[in-house]
């Protein structure tokens, strides 16, 4: 029975990593061709860019998988405590590449920490609520890959709306074909319209 229960463990984490892997690189993704202005800047009345998309994921990932089990991330992070937002976004002094290998330099430090510990490793989260704050491995890896997926979709519609490319993985992107989008629109509207009038 303990031999079972080791296997669906190792299952569990395989599946939960790989998913993370997979997200991390779809993040990354969405910076592929686009100007430094275009992945700097904001896109949404809240200042939501691209570019601090992907330096807020790799905090998040350093925190977790470091701190939370005392495997401190080898980054220069400030305390928790005193997060000001601006890991959100990036400076002009901070540039693609700086951000992206930070990204890079995290997922070794977090794929270390994830491989080395039993999903039932506990850990300690001082910025989580009681009775939350103690936990374990496989709690911070649901966790982070929420994290991961809620960025990556936000950075889909970004870039969706910066050139119109879609997708999840570069070998599955499609051309765009602006008159079937025009046409599929036009019938999500007329459903809309027809719902709910719009008035004069």
């Amino acid at each position: 029975m303990a031999g079972s229960c080791r296997m669906i463990d190792e299952i569990a984490k395989d599946t939960l990593h790989g998913r993370l892997r997979r997200d991390r690189k779809a993040l990354l993704w969405k910076l592929d061709g686009l100007s430094e202005y275009d992945v700097r800047r904001p896109l949404t009345a809240t200042g939501t860019n691209l570019l601090g998309l992907v330096k807020h994921v790799a905090t998040v990932e350093a925190r977790y998988f470091g701190e939370v089990f005392d495997r401190p991330s080898p980054e220069p992070l400030c305390r928790w405590q005193d997060s000001d937002g601006s890991d959100l976004w990036v400076t002009e002094d901070e540039t693609r590449d700086q951000i992206i290998a930070f990204y890079r330099r995290t997922w070794e430090h977090s794929d270390a920490t994830i491989n080395e510990l039993p999903l039932d490793a506990p850990g300690h989260v001082p910025w989580w609520p009681e009775p939350y704050a103690d936990t374990n491995l496989f709690a911070v890896m649901v966790h982070v890959l929420g994290e991961s997926i809620r960025h990556a979709g936000h950075a889909d519609i970004l870039r969706e709306g910066l050139d119109g490319r879609t997708g999840l993985r570069a070998e599955h992107e499609e051309q765009i074909d602006e008159e079937a989008r025009a046409a599929y629109c036009a019938k999500i509207e007329q459903a809309a319209r027809t719902a709910a009038p719009v008035k004069a």
